[in-house]
């Protein structure tokens, strides 16, 4: 039995949109869908994998433009991220047309994500972790029996998410990373948002935003 990870890289900002699959049930969800959704659902496709959600970290462009048109072709819930985000859904029209991206129009998930909820990809529960700071509804997702953390934008190999945004707020979010990231198990993997995988280890050790 085993959970895999893939990241694949979608949009002009090269955000990690992940495959998670159980290879004994051949269920996967994918998170943060942020676009080119042929590319990535030909990746589903060809592992012969049965998607059964999404999952959205946050409300970015990046992250979230590509749901509308993935739900187009498969009828799956989308789970998170937290209600604090809706206000970055709600503006999606305007945001991908601003920034040359395919327009997406607005979308509610299925469900928002709160501090403490489960999800499962088959056999494989994910705790839901809160992470405002980058956004305020910034959600992470953390298997311990995978020892995997699926980050979105808030850490990164040796560096943090951006806290400019509208609602950002750097405070919050170096307080929510050490009270609730770095206390996870040492060589949990860190899947970012952007670029390549880390652990948590090296970020306490390396992460010049976490030393102190």
């Amino acid at each position: 039995m085993t959970l895999h990870c893939e990241m694949i890289a979608v949009t002009p900002f090269r955000q990690n949109c992940t495959l998670l699959w159980d290879d004994e049930t051949g269920e996967a969800v994918l998170t943060d869908v942020g676009g080119d959704v042929p590319f990535v659902l030909a990746e589903v496709a060809k592992r012969g994998l049965k998607l059964t959600a999404v999952w959205l970290t946050h409300g970015h462009l990046d992250h979230a433009g590509g749901v509308v048109e993935l739900l187009s072709q498969y009828d799956v819930p989308v789970l998170g991220p937290h209600q604090d985000d809706g206000f970055l859904l709600e503006q999606l029209p305007q945001v991908t047309a601003q920034y040359g991206f395919p327009v997406s129009p607005s979308f509610e998930p299925s469900r928002w994500l709160k501090e403490g909820d489960t999800l499962k990809v088959g056999n494989y529960a994910f705790e839901v972790l809160h992470i405002p700071g980058h956004t305020p509804g910034h959600v992470v997702f953390y298997c311990k029996d995978a020892e995997l953390l699926i980050a979105g934008d808030v850490l990164f190999y040796e560096t943090i998410g951006r806290t400019d945004f509208p609602r950002g707020n750097h405070a919050d979010l170096i307080r929510n990373i050490t009270s609730k990231l770095l206390v996870l198990p040492e060589h949990t993997t860190v899947v970012a948002g952007h670029g390549r995988t880390t652990t948590i280890g090296h970020e306490k050790r390396h992460n010049p935003f976490l030393q102190g």
